[in-house]
């Protein structure tokens, strides 16, 4: 029996009744804000880069192999997809399994599904990638798979790093304990907010045909703690979306100019003035004129105001996920990291990544509600913190 098939055989005489959780280190393509999740294909393992897609239904792979592959392009095999493609593939994957503290030795997804893709997904694809990670609403997904495998906790957590050189973490199949340096278990500081099948509303989706994608409910949102002044029933037309493929938080257009007219009214009184803009951002100031502090720049603070089932929530978002440097052709401002998504876009907000890095967002599909910790440099550490040394008594 080969290495690999022997760390399969022999996770369930370590785990016992209960089995492993999973994890995956998550990088930053700098140049397009992309996220690539690091996992292992085939056996023996050989590691692959896949683009982080949230609210894809499946992962894809650019070139499936035939001679690996019994089920490749079979009718049952594309029978399991919404939309079938090109073709499928079954394939082993692999992560490491975890205590939450640690990597341990590869655990191993026999059996895994993909699509194949072909050359038109490179397009959309970080150079280096062999495909696409979906981690959607759908039983192809990889933490539907995964946790169709090793457990019935049908949870995930996905950690971005803002750091240019140190990577994130995804969990699969695992609601914590998540510890980062250091020692602090970031599963203690998760605020929930329901997860929404559908955005309420929505003009854009069927209800007989729940999306894969993410949205949670939005209900205002507050500049240093004053409320923005906007129609909210705007909220209510396409929903609020996660996103990982959207770079910076996109907004409805009505709501983006009262976003940025209440930013630049508060951050007055902290003698900040605009100065030239840079694209594709419209509010900016001197660099050195922003003061730095532990949480990022020291700007008005935003809050997204969420539904909770007592009461509201607020996902805060400091400087750090609030602000975008730049520093180029002899430019250097700090600009708001928001954009203008038009008068009719399809989701009324899209909350993109850069808002999302350095926050842990735990997304419990079996209790349908989303866990956001805020920025994680309030409690002295970060996304990139996470300790990736190999614990070899973890198989």
């Amino acid at each position: 029996m080969s290495t690999f098939g022997l760390i399969f055989c022999l996770l369930p005489l370590f785990f016992g009744a209960a089995f492993p959780a999973f994890l995956a280190p998550i990088t930053t393509d700098l140049s397009s804000k992309r996220y690539m999740l690091r996992i292992y294909l085939k056996a023996p393992p050989q590691p692959a880069n896949l683009v982080l897609d949230l609210g894809a239904s499946f992962s894809t792979l650019v070139y499936c192999s035939r001679s690996h592959d019994s089920s490749f392009g079979s009718t049952s095999c594309k029978a399991r997809y919404d939309s079938p493609g090109p073709g499928c593939s079954s394939d082993s994957l692999a992560m490491p399994v975890t205590d939450g503290r640690n990597p341990g030795q590869l655990g191993v997804i026999p059996g895994f599904v993909f699509a194949c893709g072909n050359r038109s997904l490179l397009k959309g694809l970080v150079k280096g990638a062999a495909g696409l990670a979906g981690l959607g609403r759908s039983n192809l997904s990889i933490p539907a798979q995964v946790s169709s495998f090793s457990s019935d906790n049908l949870v995930f957590a996905l950690c971005l790093s803002g750091s240019p050189s140190a990577p994130g973490v995804a969990f699969f199949g695992s609601g914590g304990p998540y510890y980062f340096l250091p020692e602090i278990d970031l599963s203690k500081y998760l605020n929930y907010t329901p997860l929404l099948s559908n955005p309420a509303g929505s003009t854009v989706i069927n209800y007989s045909n729940p999306s894969n994608e993410y949205f949670i409910g939005l209900t205002a949102i507050n500049v240093n703690g004053k409320a923005v002044e906007f129609n909210q029933t705007l909220l209510s037309h396409g929903g609020t979306k996660l996103s990982t493929v959207t770079p910076y938080t996109t907004l409805h257009s009505t709501i983006y100019r009262a976003l940025t007219e209440a930013f630049v009214n508060e951050s007055a009184a902290l003698n900040l003035t605009v100065t030239q803009p840079v694209k594709p951002f419209n509010v900016c100031y001197n660099a050195e004129e922003v003061m730095i502090t532990r949480i990022g720049p020291a700007v008005p603070t935003v809050d997204f105001v969420l539904q909770d089932d007592d009461d509201d929530v607020i996902w805060r978002i400091f400087g750090w996920n609030s602000m975008v440097r730049i520093f180029r052709d002899g430019v250097d401002v700090y600009c708001l990291g928001f954009l203008d998504g038009g008068p009719n876009p399809k989701s009324t907000v899209v909350i993109g990544g850069h808002q999302m890095d350095d926050n842990l967002l735990q997304f419990d599909l079996e209790s349908n509600r989303l866990g956001f910790s805020s920025s994680l440099l309030v409690h002295g550490t970060m996304c990139a913190n996470f300790n990736f040394t190999t614990n070899n008594n973890l198989r």
